[in-house]
C-alpha cells in the first residue's frame, strides 16, 4: 500500500489495471528450503495477487526458521515407535525436535 493512499482508491486503480487481489485466511505458512530446513510464518497475512493470469503471493507475519531433524534422531524415533521415516520426521517437526515427545506422540501414549 502506498502511504497516504485510500485503500478503496488503490483497489479501484488495481482493478482498472487488471490486477486482482484477495486475502487468504490462514494460520501458518511453511516454505521448504532447497538447502534443507524450512521457514514457518505464524499469524500470517497472505494476499494473493493475480495479474495477466499469473498468481503471486505476498506473505507477512512472525517468521521462524526450523532445521531438519538429524539422521540419528529420525532413526531413533523410527526404531522406538515402529513407524515410517516420514512419520518420524513429522513427529519430530511437531514436537520441536524432542525425541521422547515424538515417540510418545507416535505411540499414542
Amino acid at each position: 500500500m502506498l502511504p497516504g493512499m485510500d485503500p478503496k482508491n488503490m483497489a479501484r486503480m488495481m482493478k482498472q489495471m487488471g490486477i486482482k487481489s484477495d486475502e487468504i485466511e490462514s494460520t501458518k505458512v511453511t516454505i521448504e528450503l532447497k538447502e534443507g530446513g524450512r521457514l514457518v510464518i505464524f499469524e500470517p497475512v497472505v494476499v494473493q495477487i493475480e495479474m495477466k493470469g499469473e498468481k503471486s503471493f505476498q506473505i507477512s507475519g512472525k517468521v521462524q526458521e526450523e532445521e531438519d531433524a538429524g539422521e540419528d534422531d529420525i532413526r531413533m524415533v523410527m526404531e522406538a515407535a515402529g513407524c515410517s521415516r516420514e512419520e518420524a520426521q513429522n513427529a519430530l517437526r511437531e514436537t520441536g525436535g524432542d525425541i521422547a515427545e515424538a515417540i510418545i506422540h507416535l505411540k499414542g501414549e
